[in-house]
């Protein structure tokens, strides 16, 4: 399963006023406050939390995580199993075990245009995933399916390479309208520019979720209108507006004069900034804080051949005080994260390498590595290279900027020097980290469900380049074959005993070779008015809004 970036920008915006789009009405219209704009809407190019929570509103996935943390159908109708038959062992064409997995969609499923949702779409979309030129993220899933049968209009059958312990999971598989796109994807290597996601992102024809996009306007807001072609529960809203607020003194503002209804509890207030309005304001709102699997660290450029050291990113972990940072900037309400793996997880593992506050063992590392001498307190080696790092993250969230300045003040006291440089979001994760262009340190978050096996941000096959138009997420280039072979291992195995035992040996390679360093866990923090009902957090990457037809407005 792949992961979800989480980023929060902030710089000044315009007033509800300048934007023209008026004030909700409460039982009719919506105004949902939100921190980012997706750089793309295709379904399956690039991971962004902002795309899921749109789409949430005008897509179904086949298959979900639901709140309860179980896999559920949205867009089939009965999920598959062994148990029920509809998912059968068989032999692969080179002797291997492999599984044939059998879906059916929504007989009613239609797009915004009216053309009924089938397996030709399924097909399709497989055609694009599996193209080493299609730019799309999680491409391994694709490969993987060795051919599709396609039984009849609403039913196929995948045939898969190997039997994993989550086989009926393709929640990732994004289905595409081939009736829309195919033309579009003549041309492979051109396609990221080409899919009509992004040429024509209002076409009625790509959405067949409960709303469709018709206004989206970069930067500044996007509103969704009831799908008259959508073949589910009808949604109490006829309208919602999603205002792309990005500086967050702002949205607060924009909640408490009317601008908007709610804030998003996945692209809205971080914790501490949601404890301070709750204080304030609580009596107003219904405000809910939700642990979740959202995993805030910093991605480690390894092709820097200073981070190339394993010394120089276990010193780097050792000399911050992350506690210190836990608790008084959250209150404690975010603890320190040791890998990537949240305790809330069952394969979650705590006997694993960990990196108190220790600036003792920081010196005696940087040492070792070469860095003994200093210069105005700035550590040198013997070549009179100076130990400077850039630290980047998404321009302008408040929380984010202040974890920056404290590390960077931590660092200089051991002696490094770290200088920060913040860039737009969509420039930051549509270039800069999506194609490496980062020097040495880029602070973000993963957003995953539970047991996701972290192959497209750990396996060496994973790392975007211009060969695979930059597909895959593990952007710190990070290489090692046993946790190739780990990440191999476990999707195959079904008994969960052996298969934590697993995990517990990823997280000691993890916490030992630090491709990434880990700062902390992070809570969703939801804001939203007193008579809105029905909304109701996930904890994982999956978003609220996949369950629109479910909000409405108190009786």
């Amino acid at each position: 399963m792949s992961l979800v970036r989480v980023f929060v920008m902030s710089f000044a915006v315009t007033m509800v006023s300048m934007l023209n789009i008026g004030t909700a009405n409460a039982k009719s219209e919506l105004v949902i406050g939100i921190t980012q704009y997706p750089s793309t809407f295709h379904p399956n190019i690039d991971s962004m939390l902002a795309k899921s929570y749109v789409h949430g509103l005008t897509r179904r996935p086949v298959t979900a995580m639901s709140a309860d943390w179980e896999t559920v159908c949205l867009l089939c109708t009965k999920l598959p199993t062994l148990e029920n038959g509809d998912a059968v062992l068989e032999m692969t064409p080179d002797g291997k075990e492999g599984i044939a997995v059998t879906y059916k969609l929504h007989a009613e499923a239609v797009w915004g245009d009216g053309v009924p949702v089938t397996s030709d779409d399924v097909i399709f979309t497989w055609e694009v995933g599996k193209h080493p030129k299609s730019g799309v993220s999680a491409a391994e899933g694709y490969r993987r399916i060795l051919k599709i049968d396609r039984v009849n209009d609403k039913t196929f059958t995948f045939h898969i390479d190997r039997r994993t312990f989550d086989y009926n999971n393709i929640s990732t598989l994004g289905i595409l309208p081939a009736h829309i796109d195919r033309k579009n994807f003549e041309v492979p290597e051109a396609y990221k520019i080409k899919t009509a996601f992004d040429t024509d992102p209002m076409n009625p024809g790509l959405f067949m979720g409960p709303y469709r996009m018709t206004v989206a306007k970069p930067g500044s807001h996007m509103v969704f209108e009831r799908n008259e072609k959508w073949w589910g529960k009808a949604p109490a809203f006829e309208k919602i507006t999603m205002r792309v607020i990005e500086n967050t003194s702002t949205l607060e503002a924009n909640i408490l004069s009317g601008g908007i209804d709610m804030i998003s509890g996945e692209l809205g207030l971080n914790v501490d900034q949601a404890v301070a309005f709750e204080k304030r304001h609580g009596d107003k709102f219904q405000i809910i804080f939700k642990p979740g699997l959202i995993y805030e660290h910093i991605d480690l450029m390894l092709d820097n051949p200073i981070l190339q050291d394993v010394r120089v990113r276990q010193a780097l972990l050792f000399s911050i005080d992350r506690d210190a940072i836990s608790e008084r900037l959250f209150g404690g309400k975010q603890p320190v994260a040791h890998t990537s793996i949240n305790p809330l997880d069952w394969i979650y593992a705590d006997d694993i390498p960990k990196y108190p506050f220790d600036m003792t063992k920081a010196d005696a590392l940087l040492n070792a590595a070469g860095w003994s001498k200093k210069v105005k307190g700035i550590r040198v080696n013997d070549k009179d290279e100076t130990l400077r790092f850039d630290i980047m993250t998404t321009a302008g969230n408040r929380t984010r900027e202040l974890v920056q300045q404290v590390l960077q003040s931590q660092w200089k006291a051991a002696g490094i020097d770290v200088r920060i440089n913040n860039e737009p979001a969509r420039v930051f994760f549509g270039e800069t980290v999506t194609k490496r262009k980062f020097d040495s340190l880029a602070m973000f978050a993963w957003i995953s469900s539970p047991e996701s096996v972290p192959r497209t941000t750990l396996h060496s096959d994973s790392i975007p380049s211009e060969e695979n138009n930059w597909g895959g997420q593990n952007y710190t280039g990070y290489v090692n074959p046993e946790m190739d072979a780990l990440l191999e291992q476990i999707e195959l195995e079904l008994d969960r005993d052996k298969r934590k035992a697993l995990w517990h040996r990823l997280q000691t390679i993890y916490a030992t070779d630090l491709p990434a360093l880990p700062l902390y866990f992070r809570a969703n923090s939801f804001i939203m008015p007193k008579w809105l009902t029905g909304v109701r957090p996930t904890g994982h990457q999956f978003p609220t809004t996949l369950w629109v037809e479910d909000w409405d407005v108190a009786k």
